[in-house]
């Protein structure tokens, strides 16, 4: 029952930003990975710290970035962090320095009892250009449930 549920939340979020992906027309541009730092739940909603690093699929560039993701919806229970991946998609291949810094917004889903999975499927950035698409779920450690909308402010 719970295995059914997470994948539920992961092809529901793949599916919504697959949408948000083919509205537009973009090309992947390179990765994001993202360090997660400890979490406790607040029932509705929650903050967390990370620090991310892009590859840029082009030209091979990495720049280094701080961010704090927000959820609000159901999120109840303490993470002891861990790690993201996003593909980066973007109108054009050719981005800026510092293209992805800015505000996203999007859906989120995750499930941990002991080792969890979730996913997050954001827009934003540079004039809402940039969408941040899961490459692999998120991988944690800890008990929590949530569900909801997250905003993540990349730096």
């Amino acid at each position: 029952m719970v295995r059914s549920a997470v994948w539920f939340i992961v092809a529901g979020l793949t599916i919504m930003g697959g949408s948000a992906v083919s509205a537009q027309s973009v090309v992947q541009v390179g990765t994001l990975s993202c360090r997660l730092a400890p979490t406790v739940g607040l029932v509705i909603g929650s903050r967390q710290r990370m620090t991310c690093q892009f590859v840029n699929a082009t030209t091979g560039r990495r720049e280094s970035y701080r961010g704090t993701m927000g959820r609000l919806g159901l999120d109840v229970g303490i993470s002891a962090g861990g790690a993201l991946v996003w593909g980066v998609r973007a109108r054009s291949a050719n981005l800026a320095p510092r293209a992805l810094a800015g505000t996203y917004g999007g859906a989120s889903g995750d499930l941990a009892l002991g080792v969890g999975l979730g996913a997050n499927v954001l827009v934003g950035g540079s004039q809402r250009s940039v969408v941040l698409q899961p490459l692999s779920v998120e991988g944690s450690v800890g008990v929590n449930l949530a569900l909801g909308i997250a905003s993540l402010r990349l730096e």
